[in-house]
């Protein structure tokens, strides 16, 4: 019953920062998923999968696992590099690059 403490990756529709900042604690699965021979659909019997909670800090994340003493493994994020750019740097008269038009 391994659990991850980690900050999610923003979703690919996404380009500002919102529900990025919280963190996450979720289980390890347990086993693996099966597909179900009638309906196709899959499933597993793994029920802690369902669990997620959100921690506004790291901290108080690590000290929810320790307190309830649920083994627990943290992923530090990446940060994102940020080019800040201007719309009037396209016309700047030393661009590194030719204009294409």
């Amino acid at each position: 019953m391994l659990a991850r403490i980690h900050r999610p990756a923003r979703n690919a529709m996404q380009s500002g920062q919102a529900n990025s900042r919280e963190w996450v604690l979720e289980f390890e699965p347990e086993e693996a998923r099966r597909i179900d021979p009638l309906m196709g659909w899959t499933g597993s019997g793994d029920t802690k999968g369902q669990v997620r909670l959100k921690f506004d800090t790291r901290e108080e994340a690590v000290a929810f696992a320790q307190r309830h003493r649920i083994p627990f493994q943290v992923f530090e994020p990446k940060e994102a590099k940020r080019i800040v750019r201007a719309y009037a740097d396209n016309f700047k008269f030393g661009r590194k690059t030719n204009w294409t038009h």
